[in-house]
């Protein structure tokens, strides 16, 4: 399945978690599509992205270790859907929309937090989702500068894998 559509999906789900672990198991879901995402760009994406995208596997893999896996299906599992990443630029756009709000998300869950494992989990998972939205925008950063010095003619050159 495409990168995007997955990001989408995993958007509204977020939006729709009714409590703190539904919430959680979302927040999983996210930097483990964000590590796959990572982990596709940094394989075969623009030579100039595959560092920072080498970043963003590990650092959404931080995000993941510092939360309890959710207790999922493997076909529930978005990372092992993502069978496509179309348009870098696209994408990339979208995962920091989500990355965004699973930081959002996680404030709220450690605001209410009704015991302090929580709330530490919840406080590394933040720092790890800010900081994999961080390569992110790197990312989006080098393709806007890598659009600005292609030649005329190479405009349309490929920004996906």
């Amino acid at each position: 399945m495409d990168a995007v559509r997955l990001i989408d999906t995993s958007r509204h789900a977020l939006a729709r978690g009714a409590d703190a672990p539904d919430v959680m198991a979302e927040v999983w879901q996210a930097q483990a599509l964000a590590q796959a995402i990572g982990s596709r760009l940094a394989v075969s994406g623009p030579p100039e992205l595959r560092g920072e995208a080498l970043g963003l596997t590990e650092l959404a893999g931080r995000g993941c270790g510092v939360l309890d896996p959710p207790e999922l299906d493997p076909g529930d599992l978005r990372a092992a859907q993502l069978t496509e990443l179309a348009d870098a630029r696209r994408t990339l756009l979208c995962l920091g929309g989500l990355l965004g709000e699973v930081g959002i998300a996680l404030v709220g869950l450690a605001s209410g937090a009704a015991d302090e494992t929580t709330y530490w989990q919840c406080m590394e998972a933040i720092d790890a989702a800010d900081e994999s939205r961080d390569r992110v925008l790197e990312m989006l950063r080098k393709l806007a500068a890598r659009e600005e010095i292609l030649p005329e003619g190479t405009k349309d050159s490929p920004s996906g894998v």
